[in-house]
C-alpha cells in the first residue's frame, strides 16, 4: 500500500503581479474566510518524490509531472493525505499511462477537464477519495451555470413550439365552431351544445387573435383587436358584452 496525497497551489500564473496577488486574497477569502472555495492548481502524489497532474499543451498528452510541491508555475500552499491505495507501483505506472492517452494536452478546458477534474480521475482509479469540492468550487459552479442557461434555454424553446402548436388546434376548433354557429343562423337548427348567434363575433375575434399568433412574431391580444373592431364598429361594444360570459365558458 502507498499513500496517496493530494498537493495545492495557489493559481499564479497570471504573467501580471497584481493579478497574482489578486487571486491570493480571493483564495483567502473564499477558502480561509468563509470556506467556500477558490482558483487552485492541484497535483497528485503516489509512490516516489513526484507529482501528478494536468494542463494545456498544443501536442502530446497534457499529463505532466514534477516534484512534488515544486510546481514552478504556481504558488504551493498545502497538502491533504487521501489515503492509501491498494496499486502496486506497476499498476500505477499502467494507469498514468492510460491516462496520458486519454487526457490530451489540448483538450484541457478551464470548467470542464482542467488539473482537479484530472486529480478526480487518478483518485478514483486509485481505489482512494476524491478530492475534497473546495479546490474545484469555482469551476463547479462555472460549469453548472452553463448547464442551467442552456437548459433554460431549451425549455424556452420547447415552450414556444407547443404554444404554437397549441394555438393552431385552438384555431381549426374556433373555426369549426364558427361554421356551427354561421349554420345555425341561415335557419339550420343549431346542435345542442353549440354557441348563440350573439356569441359569433366574439368568435370571429378569437380566431383573429390565434391568425396574429401563427403569422407575427408578436401576436397582437384580443384587447387590442377589439379595439380597432370598436374603432370601425361601435356596435360591437355591445355585442362583446353579451358575449363576455361565454368567454369564461369556451376556455375554461
Amino acid at each position: 500500500m502507498a499513500e496517496v496525497v493530494l498537493h495545492i497551489y495557489d493559481v499564479t500564473n497570471s504573467g501580471s503581479e497584481k493579478t497574482n496577488n489578486t487571486i491570493v486574497q480571493i483564495n483567502r477569502f473564499f477558502k480561509d474566510g468563509i470556506g467556500l472555495g477558490g482558483i487552485f492548481h492541484s497535483a497528485i502524489q503516489v509512490y516516489g518524490n513526484d507529482e501528478w497532474s494536468y494542463g494545456y499543451c498544443e501536442q502530446g498528452t497534457g499529463v505532466f509531472s514534477c516534484p512534488s510541491g515544486k510546481n514552478p508555475m504556481y504558488t504551493y500552499r498545502e497538502k491533504i493525505v487521501l489515503g492509501k491505495t491498494d496499486c502496486t507501483i506497476f499498476l500505477v505506472n499502467q494507469i498514468l499511462r492510460e491516462l496520458s492517452r486519454e487526457w490530451p494536452g489540448h483538450t484541457y478546458d478551464l470548467l470542464s477537464k482542467n488539473c482537479n477534474h484530472f486529480c478526480d480521475v487518478l483518485c478514483d482509479r486509485l481505489g482512494v477519495p476524491k478530492i475534497p469540492g473546495w479546490v474545484n468550487r469555482f469551476a463547479n459552479a462555472g460549469d453548472t451555470a452553463l448547464e442551467v442557461a442552456g437548459n433554460t434555454a431549451m425549455r424556452m424553446k420547447q415552450a414556444k413550439t407547443e404554444l404554437v402548436s397549441a394555438s393552431k388546434v385552438a384555431y381549426r376548433f374556433l373555426s369549426n365552431v364558427t361554421s356551427n354557429v354561421t349554420n345555425g343562423s341561415n335557419g339550420s337548427p343549431q346542435r345542442s351544445g353549440t354557441l348563440n348567434n350573439s356569441d359569433s363575433g366574439n368568435l370571429r375575434l378569437q380566431g383573429s387573435w390565434l391568425k396574429g399568433l401563427l403569422n407575427t412574431a408578436k401576436p397582437s391580444t384580443s384587447t387590442e383587436i377589439g379595439n380597432k373592431e370598436e374603432d370601425a364598429n361601435p356596435a360591437i361594444t355591445s355585442q362583446k358584452k353579451q358575449s363576455r360570459d361565454s368567454d369564461v365558458l369556451l376556455f375554461q
